[in-house]
């Protein structure tokens, strides 16, 4: 088996060389990832037959093949189902992310999104989170979501996941031993509580700063949110299909 593992957080995240060498055991794994930060990228992939990504050799210990590349995580799954590793891949697995992803955060995030663009491409994609918490201080413990990562990759390459899903997984902060279980969970409700800041600049022009407190979201039983509250990973199947089925039915009835 072939596994690709990529993040929105660069190269030299901690999270993604723990989530890397904790995929070992079910294949050769291959790191592909940006260059830099590209948290909240979403799928970007710019004007790809514009752009001119440089790939460097990178070194990440316990990984024989590391690559960074001067895109956003969506383009290095891209260039890898493209050939440029001379292989082809059996799973894209996106982590570790120092944040969760939850609600609408999915639409935002690098990590989630990278996971996606391997769905379009006809292969399996987890993508994984840690719920950290805003005030944490310190470097992160990413050990508990990397042994979930690697329980989460295994199900995926043993069973599979039906055409055109993703795995959205989250893990609370917490010790593996401290973990309530695993839940499948449906997406729930982001609340964001961004404010827009305008100042002044010593020269008098305005300029802008988006603000605000951390966000936060709704608890409701069976959610992501709901899970993570309560000590559960959350494990949220995605569909790239975004039609509302039910709207398309009151829609028909339009006269145009």
């Amino acid at each position: 088996m072939n596994i690709l593992v990529t993040n929105d957080d660069g190269i030299d995240s901690v999270g993604l060389h723990v989530l890397a060498r904790a995929l070992r055991p079910h294949g050769d794994v291959v790191v592909a990832a940006p260059d830099g930060e590209y948290s909240g990228s979403g799928a970007s992939l710019g004007a790809i037959h514009l752009m001119q990504p440089e790939l460097h050799r990178a070194d990440i210990d316990g990984i024989d093949e590391s690559w960074a590349i001067s895109a956003p995580p969506a383009m290095c799954v891209l260039f890898s189902r493209l050939g440029a590793f001379g292989r082809r891949f059996d799973l894209v697995v996106s982590g570790i992310n120092p944040n969760e992803n939850i609600g609408h955060d999915v639409t935002y995030s690098g990590t989630v999104t990278a996971a996606m663009e391997a769905v379009i491409w006809g292969v399996n994609g987890i993508a994984v989170s840690l719920e950290s918490g805003e005030n944490h201080g310190g470097l992160l413990d990413y050990s508990t979501a990397a042994i979930v990562g690697r329980r989460v990759a295994e199900k995926v390459l043993g069973d599979g996941l039906p055409e055109g899903v993703l795995l959205n997984v989250n893990v609370p902060y917490l010790q593996e031993s401290e973990l309530k279980g695993y839940m499948i969970t449906r997406q729930g409700l982001r609340v964001y509580r961004d404010e827009l800041d305008a100042r002044i600049d010593p020269r008098g022009k305005p300029y802008f700063w988006i603000g605000g407190e951390a966000p936060t979201g709704v608890f409701e039983d069976g959610t992501d949110f709901g899970a993570l509250e309560d000590g559960y990973v959350s494990i949220t199947p995605l569909q790239l299909d975004l039609t509302n089925y039910k709207a398309m039915d009151a829609l028909k009835k339009w006269k145009f």
